[in-house]
């Protein structure tokens, strides 16, 4: 069987040194839609926009925890006890909790492992878990959840579903971020260099007309607008995020991104406002002080 659970979850972690610098982070957040207010009468660039773009100042989402050090956290799929075909593997799901703010340089050492190991019949689900200390001490523990099509069956524990009844009520704030045509171009000089995410005729062997966006870009845009509607702008205020991937995006395409907020928690639903709403992102959770 091309999963054994037991073998994967007894695999010694796998460790690496990894670096950034304010470079690197200018990049992603440029990556994510940073400086870009297309919603602003003025062509000027907002001020709000310069705190994740110019470097006096620069401030860190945590979400830049999944592409530091290229995304190496995904090396789990490599693990001992693990041999499964890369296009029968979906990203299901990521979080990412932070223990402090994210500096704007680091060098952390970086701690991967299979976590769980859950059977949907259909399919398996990995969890990869990734956890980055620095010499001050945990940085951020990030996990994803990667279904693999076809390896379920195999009589394992079926794990949490992870979903949640849509609220009964409005949302609290919606606000619409258009995707610029070249943002997975960009988006990717980050670490993931997935042809689905650029190349026309890959996209096609996989079943898409065009080339996707990555869905941890998805992620990251629906963090700053969360960030810059509820939170003042305050990254520091951010304790975890959480989210199911339900759809796929197109470059070109305007995100719906509608708030709920509660106690010290953002509910977050995003769609594809050109195909009918259509859910991209949902069960999405953001924790903050």
């Amino acid at each position: 069987m091309p999963i054994d659970a037991e073998k994967a979850l007894a695999a010694e972690p796998r460790t690496s040194k990894i670096s950034w610098d304010h470079k690197d982070v200018q990049l992603y957040h440029l990556g994510i839609g940073a400086g870009a207010r297309p919603d602003l009468a003025d062509p000027a660039v907002d001020p709000g926009e310069l705190r994740y773009t110019l470097e006096s100042g620069l401030q860190v989402l945590p979400s830049f925890a999944t592409v530091a050090g290229a995304g190496l956290g995904m090396a789990g799929l490599s693990s001992p006890g693990i041999d499964v075909d890369l296009a029968a593997v979906l990203h299901g799901g990521q979080s990412v909790r932070v223990h402090r703010p994210l500096p704007t340089e680091g060098s952390v050492v970086q701690t991967s492992k299979v976590a769980a190991v859950y059977d949907k019949v259909k399919a398996a689900v990995l969890v990869l878990r990734t956890e980055a200390a620095d010499e001050d001490g945990p940085l951020w523990t990030s996990d994803s959840e990667i279904f693999v099509r076809g390896e379920g069956g195999f009589g394992g524990e079926r794990g949490p579903s992870g979903r949640t009844a849509y609220p009964a009520v409005a949302p609290d704030h919606i606000v619409e971020r258009p995707i610029r045509p070249d943002q997975a171009l960009l988006y990717r000089l980050s670490g993931d260099w997935n042809p689905l995410h650029a190349d026309p005729g890959f996209a096609a062997l996989a079943g898409f007309d065009r080339p996707i966006l990555h869905g941890l870009c998805t992620y990251g845009m629906t963090l700053k607008a969360v960030t810059d509607t509820v939170l003042d702008g305050d990254v520091t205020r951010i304790r975890s995020y959480r989210t199911r991937f339900a759809g796929v995006v197109f470059p070109g395409e305007t995100l719906r991104i509608e708030m709920w907020t509660e106690a010290n928690q953002v509910r977050v639903e995003v769609r594809a406002v050109e195909r009918d709403n259509a859910m991209v992102l949902g069960d999405t959770f953001v924790e903050h002080s």
